[in-house]
């Protein structure tokens, strides 16, 4: 004989009337306007601390949470919520728990509205301290989240003001909330809390690879299309971070920036953060293209412009000094996708204005080179490692071959590699005048971008210095380049054929010294 099946229970997928609500917000935008809607559409509001105080000074009827529950707030307010008269009205099912929940006397909460202690805000500000953090970081408002986005059949949960208009107009217009209503606030609750969590985990963080890692951004806004067209995409913004990037960088016109302008200046300031003195690069593709430091901005910015014009078609320039009127004239005979700077002259943004799709980005301060993790997305998985914050100074150099490079040609060896390290490997780079000459990048052979860097330059090498941005695996790359007449290299050195390198090198009377670091960038 066969047993009866147990019957299943089904989720309540149907539209709710919400009789009871329950709001409590740290952030109080809209939330009169809101309550007094609910108000008038017969909801009864229970409320607490002060959101109870700020909707009784309206006007509008509340019953506040002490009498709802018939405890009082305790505690300076840490115990006010976490009570099983307001957990069961949350998280009852009301086809299943009607009846415990009329012994218990607990009434239904339908309608949850909460938002959370301001913890971001205040780790923000300056000297504030860790009793003020501590107490910042809310527990009962996470709890009344968690438990309305569970109960979805029955409950609808606000974590966001931008949302009241929507939710009132359905309350109007269907009598409720649809379970399709539900479900996406739901979503956005769990959202909500995992961002709050994710901020107070990060906070106290002390290990630098702790054993669980969570990242959490807010959505800054949709990009016209990705790398291509094809391929959507969007902006998302640490609220945290506050330093001067890219993302807190003041357009002063032109057009919305795209997802390969804002790797392109991305990369083009992380260049010039290398620099004290007055430097411009100009970079095309997320690589170099011309870098030059100096001391006159307008000076150096036409070096590094004209170290491969060709190139720098369309290219993102990144300064970091005023740019001048001079500088925007030059810009306005070629094509330029942003113009990045802490300030620009007035006769310069005049000229720029006539170029309504060149992006002109206002950075007050650029930034130094920091040891910021540098976070990269693969299937299954993140890679996290430390930014590349390795300066090779003179000290750090091995002069390995008989022919000794002169100070100009060392000054220019550290140049080069401050440059090299923001090339797509396998890179060369070849420089003189504290000016890059040709590069070489993202080669598959070290040999090929060896040809490459030796083309770009035009045959102007007298003087110049080489850099490699990991070691010489044979002496092909060494012939070429004696053959291109450059007589100094800087190279990390350390490969198995390392005596056959300068071997090479001292037949060509080639002077090259070892840094002992590789600079990948992959």
């Amino acid at each position: 004989m066969t047993r009866p099946l147990a019957c299943k229970k089904v989720m309540n997928t149907n539209t709710i009337q919400p009789q009871r609500a329950l709001l409590s917000v740290s952030d109080k935008t809209g939330i009169v306007e809101f309550a007094q809607e609910l108000n008038s559409l017969a909801i009864e509001i229970i409320s607490t601390g002060g959101t109870a105080k700020t909707l009784k000074e309206a006007g509008i009827p509340v019953v506040e949470i002490s009498d709802f529950t018939g405890f009082p707030e305790i505690m300076d307010g840490r115990v006010k919520t976490l009570n099983p008269l307001v957990h069961g009205g949350i998280l009852g099912l009301r086809d299943k728990h009607a009846e415990i929940a009329k012994e218990q006397n607990i009434k239904w909460i339908d309608l949850v509205i909460v938002n959370l202690y301001p913890f971001a805000q205040t780790i923000q500000k300056e000297n504030v301290s860790e009793e003020e953090v501590i107490e910042n970081i809310d527990i009962g408002g996470p709890a009344m989240i968690r438990s309305s986005a569970k109960n979805i059949g029955w409950v609808g949960v606000i974590v966001n003001p931008n949302d009241y208009p929507n939710i009132l107009q359905e309350l109007k217009e269907k009598n409720g909330l649809t379970y399709a209503t539900r479900k996406k606030l739901s979503a956005q609750a769990f959202s909500h809390t995992a961002h709050y969590d994710t901020i107070i985990a990060n906070y106290f963080k002390q290990e630098k690879y702790p054993h669980e890692l969570s990242f959490t951004y807010k959505k800054s806004y949709d990009l016209r299309y990705g790398e291509n067209p094809h391929q959507s995409a969007c902006v998302y913004q640490d609220e945290i971070d506050k330093t001067s990037n890219i993302l807190n960088a003041e357009i002063l016109q032109g057009k919305k920036l795209s997802y390969n302008n804002l790797v392109d200046a991305e990369g083009a300031l992380d260049v010039i953060k290398e620099f004290d003195s007055p430097a411009c690069a100009v970079i095309k593709h997320a690589n170099p293209c011309g870098v030059a430091v100096g001391t006159d901005i307008t000076e150096t910015f036409t070096r590094a412009y004209e170290a491969d014009s060709l190139s720098a078609f369309g290219g993102v320039i990144a300064l970091n000094r005023n740019c001048t009127k001079e500088i925007a004239e030059y810009l306005d005979k070629v094509f330029a996708e942003i113009v990045l700077a802490p300030s620009f002259d007035s006769e310069a943004l005049e000229i720029f204005a006539k170029k309504q799709n060149l992006r002109i980005l206002k950075l007050n301060i650029i930034p130094k080179l920091t040891n910021k993790q540098i976070v990269k997305q693969i299937t299954g998985g993140l890679l996290v490692q430390d930014n590349d914050t390795k300066i090779i100074t003179k000290e750090d150099l091995e002069f390995v071959t008989d022919q000794k490079p002169t100070e100009l040609e060392i000054e220019t060896m550290l140049f080069a590699w401050k440059v090299l390290k923001y090339v797509k490997s396998n890179g060369i780079l070849i420089a003189k005048n504290n000016t890059t000459l040709g590069i070489g990048a993202g080669q598959v052979s070290r040999v090929d971008s060896v040809d490459i860097a030796i083309k770009k330059t035009g045959g102007n090498v007298a003087n110049a210095v080489l850099a490699s941005d990991s070691f010489f695996p044979f002496r092909d790359s060494i012939d070429k380049i004696a053959g291109a007449g450059i007589k100094t290299i800087i190279q990390q050195g350390g490969s198995l054929r390392d005596d056959e390198v300068i071997k090479a090198c001292n037949e060509h009377k080639i002077a090259m010294a070892f840094t002992g670091h590789r600079c990948f960038k992959h």
